[in-house]
């Protein structure tokens, strides 16, 4: 992998329980993102822009029922507050609950802009801006 990769994951895989109902769930809101769907294998799609990072598939290794777990979330880099707010309405729009509308999040960070979601499943996702000209700033 190129050193100029800041990423310290390699990926990650959630089980869903309908993946006919998440597949257009997620290639709407990782698509406003940059990613698509990279491999198919019988019951597993990745998603990624360069790489497969983020993987859904029917049910868990231990073929037991799929689940959320609580106090687990994904968060994906958004290049702008603009994509933050598309990321939002694109999960709104396919099946996706709100769990915390766009905006800055000062407790965080002033350099942190972003929105949480969850999925047809329960799983919760963020897409967070972070203003590197702001955080350039902060010592």
């Amino acid at each position: 992998m190129p050193d100029e990769n800041p990423s310290i994951l390699n990926h990650v895989s959630i089980a869903v329980s309908d993946q006919e109902k998440s597949l257009p769930f997620y290639d709407a809101v990782l698509g406003v993102l940059g990613a698509k769907r990279l491999m198919e294998h019988p019951g597993a799609i990745a998603y990624g822009k360069m790489f497969p990072e983020f993987w859904i598939h029917p049910e868990p290794f231990d073929g037991g029922n799929p689940g959320t777990a609580n106090g687990i979330h994904f968060s994906f880099n958004a290049g702008s507050t603009n994509i933050v707010q598309a990321f939002y309405q694109a999960a709104l729009a396919h099946g996706g609950t709100d769990d915390g509308a766009p905006g800055p999040r000062p407790d965080y960070s002033a350099a942190y802009y972003g929105c949480f979601v969850r999925d047809p499943d329960g799983h919760k996702l963020e897409a967070t801006f972070w203003d590197e000209s702001v955080s350039a700033g902060q010592g």
